[in-house]
């Protein structure tokens, strides 16, 4: 009897788990130039040095008045279509497609404000409080159902069979729902935090409102199938309810973005469309305001992505004399002489963007590393290995600065080397089979003991996680 209640006991614990996951999926699914980054699975995170500036720029006030460290809080892009952000750990993660469907800046600050108000309010450490304690109900509900059916079926009495099966998936459902009732109060403790943090910071409430109304239009074809009992987040009606009133009460309600800030978030949206939606998606997006620098900037990534990368260099080169100590335009005119195979062309736009980027960001100098890899001579492979370096210090889980630096050691002779940066590069991009078969090479090139040998060691002894 005791086996066969732990055997319940951990079939039932799988299948509330499972059934858990499937309602938080079901729920979620409403809600460089962009290079991927490591991989986190099922996770396609993408690194674009101008977007992260922008969204640093959109989250740092809010931190401050929320009381959070800006140190402590990393900006993560998700290369998803979908209108969504989260929080996991200390990281915020903002799909792409959440930064091409907000119209202004403010629509997407109000996205973030609402996600640091998960931070501040110290949600996701509750919400382990509340899976565990509904876990415990779920499990209860399932030991008890069990012993019904076993007495029930000793005693053939097929009614009181029936009778204990309920009993444990309807312990399952109240665990369920009464998970997703804690979840909708911290959802709404979230959207008014995050109303408190933008008068705060005297930015306006009505994009987080514009936010809602669109999910709620979202949902008007399937509004009346919905169970509210069994979502995680209140119903975007039920949002807009209770954040209207005090958001309008607020002096800056009808506060516009500044001018510069809006033509920096239309230039984020055109470039992400111009990578990930097609050939024409940018310019489409775009088509009422040609000429614009958006515009311009989605047309130029465009043709060197889909058409001729030479002649993208004359567009590039027009907004480059337009401002010429914008470092996103040296970086992609970069990118461009790299696709146009002038790797020369390339070290001189890559070194002109890191020479004027002041928030030296990592992303930038691999870039740079990478054109004078491919450049070739000495000089330029040893200049690779030192703004590879640099950048791995800043941004150590950058798989494409590992993979690059194991190219310029490979050219320069340093087997060894070349075989830790390519461990490294394999671990950082969940490769971790690839990844210790390099380490046990590379740990044979360097002396016991020294920090290579160590750091091969390191590799090598890493476990590899289950799921």
């Amino acid at each position: 009897m005791e086996r066969l209640c732990q055997l319940v006991k951990t079939g039932f614990k799988s299948l509330w788990r499972k059934s858990l996951v499937a309602g938080l999926i079901a729920v979620s699914v409403s809600a460089t130039a962009l290079q991927p980054a490591h991989a986190q699975r099922n996770l396609p995170i993408v690194r674009d040095a101008e977007i992260e500036a922008l969204l640093n720029d959109y989250v740092v006030p809010l931190l401050k008045v929320a009381g959070i460290r800006r140190n402590r809080v990393d900006v993560v892009l998700v290369n998803a279509k979908s209108f969504n952000a989260f929080v996991s750990g200390t990281k915020i993660f903002v799909n792409l497609g959440a930064i091409v469907d907000s119209d202004t800046p403010n629509e997407l600050i109000g996205v973030l404000a609402h996600e640091i108000g998960h931070l501040a309010g110290g949600h996701q450490d509750r919400l382990r409080q509340q899976l565990d304690r509904a876990q415990t109900i779920a499990v209860v509900s399932s030991i008890l159902g069990a012993a019904t059916v076993i007495a029930a079926a000793s005693q053939r009495n097929g009614a009181g069979a029936r009778a204990g099966a309920g009993i444990a998936m309807g312990g399952t459902e109240l665990a369920q729902r009464g998970l997703f009732a804690y979840q909708r109060t911290e959802e709404l403790a979230a959207d008014r935090a995050a109303v408190d943090y933008l008068n705060a910071t005297k930015q306006s409430s009505k994009g987080i409102l514009k936010t809602f109304e669109r999910f709620h239009k979202d949902l008007s074809l399937v509004r009346d199938r919905i169970n509210p009992y069994r979502l995680s987040h209140p119903l975007p009606r039920e949002r807009i309810a209770a954040l209207e009133i005090l958001a309008q009460q607020s002096p800056y309600f009808n506060k516009q973005d500044a001018s510069s800030l809006q033509v920096r978030h239309d230039k984020a949206r055109a470039k992400i469309l111009a990578y990930t939606y097609g050939p024409n998606a940018a310019e489409n997006a775009f088509s009422n305001a040609k000429g614009s620098v958006a515009h311009q900037y989605g047309q130029a990534i465009s043709t060197f992505l889909y058409r001729n990368p030479r002649n993208a260099i004359p567009m590039i080169d027009k907004l480059i004399r337009s401002s010429p100590n914008n470092a996103y335009y040296h970086e992609i005119k970069g990118e461009i002489m790299l696709q146009a195979q002038d790797a020369k062309g390339a070290v001189k736009a890559f070194s002109d963007a890191v020479r004027i980027d002041g928030a030296r960001s990592p992303t930038m100098m691999v870039g740079l590393g990478h054109a004078l890899v491919l450049s070739g001579s000495e000089e330029d492979l040893r200049r690779a290995v030192g703004e590879l370096e640099v950048a791995i210090s800043l941004d150590p889980a950058n798989s494409n600065a590992h993979r690059h630096l194991a190219m310029a050691y490979g050219r320069l002779g340093d087997t060894g080397s070349a075989d830790l940066a390519t461990a490294e590069a394999q671990f950082y991009a969940g490769q971790y089979k690839s990844a210790k078969q390099f380490a046990a090479r590379a740990k044979r090139a360097f002396p016991k003991n020294a920090p290579q040998w160590l750091r091969a060691d390191d590799i090598l002894r890493f476990k590899n996680p289950k799921s």
